[in-house]
């Protein structure tokens, strides 16, 4: 089952609850854009130069690099950009919509099962930005209400020099001895896609593994950039992990691999545009760069654009081996299951201790 099926189930069980049903209006339908970047940027200028975006993720500076090839290539405007824990802002922005005081424009979010809900509730703006037909279906709303813009994704992350030669590919690997006190894990029951991952991992090897995990003596923090900082800079105290994502080459001297036999999780990073944005066009904008050839191949990871070519040496993210991108969206969309599982770690590792990862200076 595709992912916006899954979610359009989902969208059908929370409209029973909403005030209204946008689909029953008839009126949802909505032409690809056609205007070019360069006309969308002098439009975009007509609403004073200004766009303010919430993105998922867990360091302040993460999404420096979007603002900063943003602003770049549309002079004159402004990217009000403010990283949090997806989590976090769908809280944040439900309560903006019950106040009815909505300031943000562009939601960049991990939390998929929401976006059903804001369809369904009439806080979106539908909009096919430019490309959008060529986004893969399994990763855009049929009504165009919300959209994969790039895919995200964990894998073995590791430094090699400080594991005596060891390569961990399979999820087995970490229970060897040149892994004994080098590991840094995310905490799984504060962020759902870490989460997902021990779930998938669990259901292939059992309440064991995790078991031989534990006595590995991990280091558990908040933030799934933390490990790969951590990895990189603590001179071999902590040398792998498997909860974090950093592209699919890494970088220097962190060294990436995929597991063979095992799953790893993926997922689109799913953005919308609120409908009652302040600029709703200078964030039709940013969509449709976004979607753009040009930014498209310039993430270093799985592009959601089936007519681009992904990374060299890979093959598309739904034809990738240990990995269905389009799975993370039906797993989330249980909230109850969800919480059960939360709870289930929070019983053997205890609560996410810490400073949020947004101000923990890890």
């Amino acid at each position: 089952m595709s992912l916006f099926k899954i979610l359009a189930i989902t969208s059908s069980l929370t409209s029973l609850v909403s005030a209204f049903d946008p689909q029953l209006g008839f009126n949802s339908f909505v032409e690809v854009e056609n205007r070019t970047l360069d006309e969308l940027h002098q439009t975009a200028l007509t609403e004073g130069g200004t766009v303010t975006v919430w993105h998922g993720g867990d360091e302040k500076n993460q999404q420096d690099r979007l603002k900063a090839a943003f602003e770049a290539r549309f002079p004159g405007i402004t990217m009000n950009i403010t990283v949090d824990l997806s989590k976090y802002h769908d809280v944040n922005l439900d309560q903006q919509l019950a106040s009815g005081h909505v300031y943000v424009d562009s939601i960049i979010l991990q939390t998929l099962n929401d976006y059903p809900r804001w369809k369904s509730q009439g806080a979106l703006l539908p909009y096919k930005p430019l490309g959008f037909e060529n986004i893969y279906e399994e990763f855009k709303d049929v009504d165009a209400y919300y959209t994969g813009f790039y895919v995200f994704s964990w894998s073995n992350t590791f430094y090699a020099q400080y594991l005596n030669g060891t390569t961990p590919i399979e999820y087995t690997d970490y229970l060897k001895p040149e892994f004994k006190n080098k590991l840094v894990l995310t905490y799984p029951n504060d962020d759902d896609a870490v989460l997902f991952q021990f779930d998938l991992i669990m259901k292939q090897y059992g309440l064991g593994w995790f078991e031989a995990l534990l006595a590995q003596n991990p280091r558990w923090v908040r933030g799934t950039a933390t490990p790969a900082t951590l990895i990189a800079s603590s001179n071999g105290t902590y040398a792998a992990t498997f909860t974090s994502g950093v592209g699919v080459r890494g970088f220097d001297p962190v060294n990436v691999t995929f597991p063979v036999k095992g799953q790893f999780v993926s997922w689109p990073q799913t953005g919308a545009i609120l409908k009652d944005a302040p600029h709703p066009e200078t964030a039709k904008l940013l969509h449709s760069w976004i979607l753009s050839e040009d930014f498209q191949n310039s993430t270093g990871t799985w592009t959601v654009r089936k007519d681009l070519t992904p990374p060299a040496g890979f093959p598309s993210i739904l034809e990738m081996p240990g990995t269905d991108a389009t799975k993370f969206a039906q797993w989330m969309s249980d909230r109850a299951a969800v919480e059960r599982l939360r709870f289930f770690f929070e019983t053997r590792i205890g609560s996410a201790q810490g400073l949020s990862p947004l101000i923990d200076d890890l």
